[in-house]
Order: structure tokens, then C-alpha cells, then sequence
């Protein structure tokens, strides 16, 4: 199991601050590469140095990133702090929940967009990752506590494999940075389900 904490994410300030295209990259690559100056991370997203160093200072604000130690100014290398996150509960008063929604959309956005980045390539990938990679689509009837239950069942998966973003030792060898998204909703709106 994986020694990853869970961050409950309830303070719109919070959301807003990871729900930022620049931002997400940051984190990302801090998470796939390792840690890395503002200004290696200006080469891997495409940014200025500048640019990067303040995104990432109000990332460390939040808890999402955190100096590594060593170097000063622009130079000094930063690391994810790697939590599995959840929000968008229904809970929320109005501001948190529009600030989720924001970052719902945004990561919806992020994934399909490396989904077709991945069907544009996958047949110049070797023959094992094409046939080790692959999207499982299905629609049936659950109840919501059913479906709260697969989706708990997939994320205990999913967070059984977290500890190799923070352990590079714990990677074995041949394996490579994955997506892995999960979501379960509703197929038609409830005034829909009435008429049945």
C-alpha cells in the first residue's frame, strides 16, 4: 500500500492555485522528472524562468510543491509534494465549488488531451505498451453507493502504485511514467431517469 497522504482540498484559494494550466505542468514535471530549477523547468514546459519561479512560489504557498534545498534565487530546485487529492464534494459552499469545477474542467482538458496524444502515437510505440496500454468503456446500473464503492476500489489501485512517484527506488526496471484516469457518472441527468 501506498504511504501517500490524502489532502482534502476544501479552501477555494487552494483550488484556484493548482487550477492553472502552468501550474499543472509544473507539478507534472516535477513529478516525472524529479526535482528541478525554475529554470530547467522553463526548457520542459515552455516558459520563461521568471514566469516559472513565481507559479512556483504560489504553488509552495499551498502546499503543492516545496523547495528541495541547495542554489538560491532562480537556481534553487523544487519537489512535488506528492499527495493523492480529493474534492469536489457536494458539501461545498459556492466559491469552493466553483473553484473545484474550474479544476475539474482544467483536468478533464489536461487527460483527454494526452488521451488523443497517445492514439496520434501509440502504433510508433514498441508492441508491448501498445498491447499493455488500453481503454475500458461500459455503461450498466448501479446504485450511488455502488458506484462510490468502484470508485473507492479504483483509487485504492490506483494509490497502491503513488509511492514510486515519491521513491524512485521503488520504479522497477522497465517501467515508465503512466496515466491512469478513473471516472464513474451518471449516463443522463435525473429528470431523465423519472420517465422510467
Amino acid at each position: 500500500m501506498s504511504d501517500v497522504p490524502m489532502r482534502r482540498l476544501r479552501d477555494p484559494k487552494e483550488l484556484r492555485a493548482l487550477a492553472h494550466p502552468l501550474r499543472m505542468k509544473l507539478i507534472e514535471s516535477l513529478v516525472l522528472e524529479g526535482q528541478a530549477t525554475a529554470t530547467q523547468l522553463a526548457d520542459l514546459v515552455g516558459d520563461t524562468p521568471a514566469n516559472c519561479s513565481w507559479h512556483l512560489r504560489q504553488l509552495a504557498k499551498y502546499g503543492y510543491v516545496e523547495e528541495a534545498g541547495g542554489g538560491t534565487g532562480r537556481q534553487r530546485p523544487w519537489r512535488a509534494v506528492v499527495r493523492a487529492n480529493q474534492f469536489a464534494t457536494s458539501d461545498e459552499d459556492v466559491a469552493t465549488a466553483a473553484a473545484a469545477d474550474l479544476l475539474t474542467d482544467l483536468m478533464i482538458e489536461r487527460e483527454t488531451a494526452a488521451l488523443r496524444d497517445w492514439n496520434a502515437r501509440r502504433r510508433t510505440e514498441p508492441p508491448e505498451w501498445q498491447d499493455a496500454a488500453g481503454i475500458s468503456q461500459t455503461a450498466t446500473w448501479l446504485t450511488h453507493d455502488e458506484l462510490r464503492g468502484l470508485g473507492e476500489q479504483i483509487g485504492e489501485l490506483f494509490k497502491g502504485y503513488l509511492d514510486r512517484l515519491v521513491d524512485p527506488a521503488k520504479r522497477p526496471p522497465g517501467s515508465r511514467p503512466v496515466r491512469l484516469v478513473q471516472w464513474g457518472i451518471p449516463a443522463r441527468p435525473p429528470a431523465e431517469e423519472a420517465g422510467e
